[in-house]
C-alpha cells in the first residue's frame, strides 16, 4: 500500500499528538535539543513495520522551545516516538541526549506496550506512542461528587484484586476484572475505589531475585511511571483498547455509586539515575524534568527511587496539570492520591517551599474543583508534613498519625489514651486550622505499604527475605504485636484474641471522625505472610484469595455492619469538630462525652488502657446516641459502667450493636434478654475488645 503523507508547519499547542481537521499535529517541548526528529511506524510488512522519519527544520517547525509538525495522510494504527540530538554531559551540563534512542512523548495518551511480564527491551528503541481514539460514548455519565465526609475508600491493586484463580473472573487482573466484582463492592458498602498506579510502568525492571526459588522479581506495585497519561495496557482484557476498557470500568462503577480515585506518581519516573534506562524525560530535556545537584549533576533523590521530578518548574507543572485535567475530562476520574506528595512542595534546588505553587495550583484549578485531592504528606528524604502539607482546605491527607496511634493502643502500649481520643475525634490537633475539617484526615490503619490487618496481629517482625534484599527493605517500625506467637498458629486462644483485635481496630477506623480507608482483603483476613513490603511479589502473597470470604464470613459481616452503621448515621461523619464539651458540661449541649470506666470520670493517665465515649446526634430528623467502649489491655478485662439516664438525654437504656468479642455477628443482632442494658449497668469488656451500644428509646 502506497502511503502519501504530507507535512505542514503545525502548531506549538497543544502538546502531544492531537488530531485536527487537516491531519495530526505533533508538538514536543525541548529547550536544549539541537535537533528533533519524529519517527512514525506504520503497519508491518514482512514482519517489520515501515519506519518513517521526519526531521524538524528549526526555522519552520520550532516556536520558542516547542518543536511541531502536522502530518496528513497517515494510515490508521500508526505508532510514534521522537529522536533528539544534543550533548551527553552527565557530569557537566547535566544533559542526557542520545539520538540512537526513540523516546516516548511525555504527552502520549496511549502506549502499545508488551503484555504483563513480557520482554520490554523495546522501550527507548521502538515507537510505542499511539494516537488515541477520542470518541467514546459515556452514555450521560457524570462525576458522582460524593461529599468527602461521606466517602469510604477501598484501596486496591488492579492486577492483584482479581488475579487469583479464586476470583472466578473471566478477565482476571484487569480493569474488566474490577467490573466483575462490582456486586461485591456494592454489598460491602464502600463509596470509592483507590487504584494503585495504573499508568504505564515496566514491571520487569527489578534486578532482584527470590533467594529461595531464583525467580526474577517484578515491580508489581507500579510506583515507577513511564507515562503520566497512558493507562497500563497489560491491565486491559483487550490490550488493543486500554483507554476504552478503563472508561468502561469507570462508567460501570459510577452506575453502582462508586467513585474512582487514582494513586498517581509525579515525584519520580522509571528512568532512575544515570545508570537507569532512558525512555522519555531524560532524553528530551533532563535538566528541566529532574532535580540535579548543582555541582555534581547527580540526581537529587527525595523519592528513594533514583531521581526526583522538578515539580515546581513551570514546564513540569504544566505537564502535571494537563495530565490531571485529562484524567478528569476524558477518563471521568473522581480524585487523586498523590504519592510522596511532599516532593510537590520542593523548589528547583530541592528545598521545601513555604507556599508551593504546584500544591496551590492543584487546589485552585477550576477543572479539578470537584475532585478529591489527597496527599501522602511525606517523602523518602524525611520531610513529614502530616497536618501541615497545605493550608488550603481542599487538601486531604493520609493521616499517618492516626495509623500509628491506633496501632500503638492496640499493641497494649501505655500512654496512648489521649492520642487515641484525639484521633477518634478527627485529629483536631492536626486539622482544626485554616478552615480545615475532620474530613481532611484520611484515616487508615493499614495500606498497601506495610502489614495487612491480619499480619498486624500475627507478626512482631517483618519477614521480607523473599524480596531478595536480606530482609533490609521495609519499615522496621511496624507497631505490631503477634498476640503471643509469631506467624500462623492453631492455638485457639491466640486466634480468638487476634480476631478481637482485628474487629476492634475496624471499630476505631469506621467510627472515628474523618474519612476511613480500607485495604482490599483486610475485611476477610488477607495475609502477606509477614511481608511488609510486597512491592515485588506478583504471586499469591499479593493476590487476594477470595476463598477467605467463605472462611472468614463472620469477619466480613462485621465489617459490612460497621460500614452500614457509618453510612446510616451522620454522627460518625461530622463536617465540623466536636465542641469540646464533656461530662462536666451541660449534657443538653454536649456532642461527645468522654469517660473512663465510670460516667463522669475521665482517665487520661499514662497507665490507663481503657476509653469510652458517648456520641450524641441531634439531627433534625431525630436524636440518637451511641456508647463505645474500648479495652486496650493485653490480658485484663475491664468493667465499664454505662451512662445513667440523667446523664444522656433520651437514653434510658441501651441495645447492643456490635461486640468484637462475640464469635458470631448474629449474637449481636438476634433479639434476646442480653440485648438490652439499663443505664448505670456494668458491662464486662474482654481484653483488646470494642463494644458499641445504641440508645434504645430513640426510635432507632
Amino acid at each position: 500500500m502506497k502511503i502519501n503523507i504530507k507535512s505542514a508547519t503545525g502548531c506549538p499547542l497543544p502538546l502531544g499528538a492531537n488530531p485536527t481537521p487537516d491531519g495530526i499535529n505533533f508538538a514536543l517541548f525541548s529547550r536544549h535539543a539541537e535537533s528533533v526528529s519524529l519517527v512514525i511506524e506504520t503497519e508491518k510488512k514482512n514482519n517489520e513495520p515501515e519506519r518513517l522519519v521526519f526531521d524538524f527544520d528549526r526555522n519552520i517547525h520550532k516556536t520558542g522551545d516547542i518543536w511541531h509538525i502536522q502530518l496528513s495522510g497517515l494510515p490508521a494504527g500508526i505508532r510514534y516516538g521522537y529522536q533528539l540530538s544534543g550533548p551527553w554531559e552527565p557530569t557537566t551540563s547535566g544533559h542526557g541526549f542520545n539520538n540512537k534512542l526513540t523516546l516516548i512523548d511525555p504527552y502520549a495518551k496511549e502506549l502499545r506496550a508488551p503484555d504483563w511480564g513480557e520482554d520490554r527491551s523495546c522501550l527507548g528503541k521502538k515507537c510505542c506512542g499511539l494516537i488515541p481514539d477520542i470518541t467514546y460514548n459515556w452514555e450521560g455519565d457524570r462525576p458522582l461528587e460524593t461529599p468527602l465526609q461521606d466517602t469510604i475508600i477501598y484501596e486496591l491493586h488492579v492486577r492483584g484484586f482479581t488475579r487469583h484463580p479464586s476470583s472466578d473472573c473471566s478477565f482476571p487482573g484487569t480493569f474488566k476484572g474490577i467490573t466483575e466484582k462490582i456486586p461485591y463492592l456494592e454489598d460491602l458498602g464502600i463509596t470509592a475505589v483507590e487504584l494503585m498506579p495504573v499508568t504505564e510502568f515496566n514491571e520487569n525492571e527489578p534486578i532482584l531475585h527470590n533467594p529461595e526459588t531464583g525467580e526474577k522479581l517484578k515491580n508489581y506495585w507500579g510506583y515507577s511511571p513511564l507515562s503520566f497519561f497512558a493507562p497500563k495496557s497489560a491491565y486491559a482484557g483487550n490490550r488493543e483498547h486500554p483507554l476504552n476498557e478503563f472508561r468502561d470500568m469507570v462508567k460501570k462503577l459510577h452506575r453502582a455509586g462508586i467513585e474512582v480515585i487514582l494513586d498517581i506518581v509525579y515525584n519520580h519516573t522509571a528512568e532512575g539515575g544515570w545508570d537507569g534506562p532512558t525512555s522519555s524525560f531524560r532524553g528530551i530535556d533532563n535538566t528541566i524534568y529532574y532535580l540535579l545537584d548543582p555541582w555534581t549533576r547527580d540526581y537529587l533523590n527525595f523519592s528513594g527511587c533514583g531521581n526526583t521530578c522538578n515539580c515546581n518548574h513551570p514546564i513540569v507543572r504544566n505537564l502535571i496539570m494537563n495530565a490531571l485535567r485529562w484524567w478528569v475530562i476524558e477518563m471521568h476520574v473522581d480524585g487523586f492520591r498523590f504519592d510522596l506528595a511532599s516532593i510537590l512542595g520542593r523548589d528547583q534546588q530541592g528545598k521545601p517551599l513555604s507556599n508551593p505553587p504546584m500544591v496551590e495550583i492543584i487546589a485552585e484549578d477550576p477543572i479539578l474543583a470537584q475532585t478529591k485531592i489527597i496527599a501522602e504528606a511525606w517523602d523518602a528524604a524525611g520531610l513529614y508534613q502530616v497536618g501541615s502539607f497545605s493550608p488550603h482546605p481542599r487538601w486531604a491527607e493520609w493521616n499517618g498519625r492516626f495509623r500509628d496511634d491506633v496501632r500503638a493502643f492496640m499493641c497494649g502500649k501505655p500512654g496512648q489514651i489521649p492520642a487515641l481520643a484525639t484521633r477518634i475525634s478527627g485529629s483536631s490537633d492536626l486539622y482544626q486550622h485554616n478552615g480545615r475539617r475532620p474530613y481532611n484526615s484520611i484515616n487508615f490503619i493499614t495500606s498497601h505499604d506495610g502489614f495487612t490487618l491480619a499480619d498486624l496481629v500475627s507478626y512482631n517482625e517483618k519477614h521480607n527475605l523473599i524480596n531478595g534484599e536480606n530482609n533490609r527493605d521495609g519499615d522496621n517500625n511496624n507497631l505490631s504485636w503477634n498476640t503471643g506467637i509469631e506467624g500462623p498458629t492453631d492455638d485457639p486462644q491466640i486466634l480468638e484474641m487476634r480476631r478481637r483485635r482485628i474487629r476492634t481496630m475496624a471499630v476505631i477506623l469506621f467510627l472515628s471522625q474523618g474519612v476511613p480507608m480500607l485495604v482490599a482483603g483486610d475485611e476477610f483476613g488477607r495475609s502477606q505472610q509477614g511481608n511488609n513490603n510486597a512491592w515485588c511479589q506478583d504471586n499469591e502473597i499479593s493476590w487476594i484469595n477470595w476463598q477467605l470470604c467463605e472462611e472468614n464470613t463472620e469477619q466480613l459481616l462485621f465489617f459490612k455492619k460497621l460500614i452500614a452503621l457509618r453510612r446510616t448515621y451522620s454522627v460518625f461523619r461530622r463536617t465540623d469538630f466536636f465542641s469540646g464539651k464533656n461530662s462536666r458540661d451541660n449534657a443538653l449541649t454536649a456532642d461527645i462525652i468522654w469517660q473512663g470506666l465510670r460516667p463522669g470520670e475521665e482517665d487520661w493517665s499514662y497507665n490507663c488502657h481503657t476509653l469510652a465515649f458517648t456520641l450524641l446526634d441531634r439531627q433534625p430528623e431525630g436524636h440518637t446516641s451511641f456508647f463505645v467502649m474500648l479495652n486496650g489491655h493485653r490480658s485484663q478485662a475491664a468493667t465499664f459502667t454505662l451512662p445513667h439516664p440523667g446523664d444522656i438525654p433520651d437514653a434510658g437504656c441501651w441495645k447492643y450493636i456490635l461486640d468484637a468479642s462475640r464469635q458470631s455477628l448474629r449474637d449481636s443482632l438476634l433479639p434476646g434478654k442480653d440485648q438490652t442494658l439499663q443505664g448505670g449497668e456494668e458491662v464486662n469488656v474482654l481484653p483488646m475488645t470494642a463494644i458499641i451500644l445504641q440508645a434504645k428509646n430513640t426510635g432507632s
